[in-house]
């Protein structure tokens, strides 16, 4: 974990808040980071996608001064990341994957301790920690050490600990994987509150869903490469297809439905499916002309319909489609160089 607070002389400027080009790592024989080029737009958050293995991890550490990488060109907050470290580590705050806080201190103290350091005054301190506690459910274990909070309390305070000193560039790393949904929502909540007064977030996940909800735009990364990016719906739309939703009025004409549009020289629609379960029959669409084509066709044929919808892929087709849903390219840090 480290966390570093805003510097009020940040040189910073444009709307770019972290701007990477031709970012190269290797480690070994492995090229973690194969010529990455990345766009952050101030004030927003941008969603990493990627395999296991793909290169996120790398990328943080290499943004968050942690190493340094062999090749290429990053600004963070104005800040080179390789001449002119210290500074920026005044305005970024980092949740790695996994929780990194004083065992022996209580969740309070390791909060209160780190506002110090970070040059809030007591009183400051004090209430940001009081604060943090409360959002993340800990009130009740803050005077408790942290060696005896569980796996997900112990990911919480790492958390609060990354935001105490309300950072200008906040990089979260799979920030919610294994806690639960209600302390996942508490996670987004606080995440779009600090974007909502200004802070700028790069976010790796695994999780589709919570990229959807924090993400204004989304990168994919696999073997080191960036290979997609742009809007969520963006994305959908660069995959491909839509999914038309059809519900008759008659439940019952389901498969004559499927039957008649399989026996059309229409493309794609011969994938047509009836759910019975759900009342549904999911054609997959290729164009508005063919949507047209098929809703055209079910009135000449008869079939009263009830609902029309349609439905982009899911950003978990997404993903699996611009992947290929595999990874060979392995994210895990030498000990002697994450030291």
């Amino acid at each position: 974990m480290v966390d570093m607070t805003r510097n009020d002389t940040n040189p910073r400027s444009g709307a770019n808040a972290v701007e990477v080009r031709g970012l190269v790592k290797h480690y070994g024989e492995t090229k973690a980071l194969d010529g990455v080029d990345l766009d952050v737009r101030e004030g927003t958050v941008l969603g990493v996608l990627g395999p296991n293995g793909a290169g996120k991890t790398t990328l943080v550490r290499c943004l968050s001064t942690l190493i340094l990488p062999d090749a290429g060109h990053a600004v963070v907050a104005g800040y080179d990341v390789v001449k002119q470290p210290r500074q920026l580590r005044r305005t970024i705050g980092l949740t790695g994957q996994y929780a990194s806080v004083d065992e022996k201190l209580s969740g309070w103290e390791n909060l209160y301790m780190i506002g110090r350091l970070l040059d809030l005054s007591r009183k400051k301190a004090r209430s940001r920690a009081d604060e943090l506690l409360e959002r993340f459910s800990l009130t009740d274990a803050a005077r408790k050490a942290a060696m005896d909070y569980s796996g997900g309390m112990r990911r919480r305070l790492d958390l609060a600990a990354s935001m105490i000193g309300s950072p200008a560039i906040l990089y979260l790393d799979e920030p919610t994987t294994g806690l639960d949904p209600r302390t996942r929502n508490e996670v987004w909540d606080e995440v779009q509150r600090m974007v909502a007064e200004g802070a700028t977030v790069l976010l790796t996940t695994q999780y589709m869903e919570e990229a959807e909800q924090l993400a204004n735009e989304l990168t994919v990364i696999d073997h080191g490469r960036i290979i997609a990016r742009g809007g969520v719906d963006e994305l959908k739309a660069k995959v491909g297809g839509r999914t038309l939703q059809i519900r008759p009025s008659d439940p019952a004409d389901l498969a004559a439905m499927a039957e008649a549009l399989r026996e059309t020289h229409l493309d794609g629609v011969a994938g047509a499916q009836a759910v019975p379960d759900e009342g549904l029959l999911y054609v997959p669409i290729l164009s508005d002309e063919q949507l047209t084509a098929v809703i055209g066709l079910l009135g000449t044929r008869g079939f009263p319909l009830a609902h029309v919808a349609t439905a982009l892929p899911s950003l978990d087709e997404v993903f699996l489609a611009v992947t290929g849903g595999k990874a060979t390219v392995t994210d895990t840090i030498p000990q002697e160089v994450a030291a």
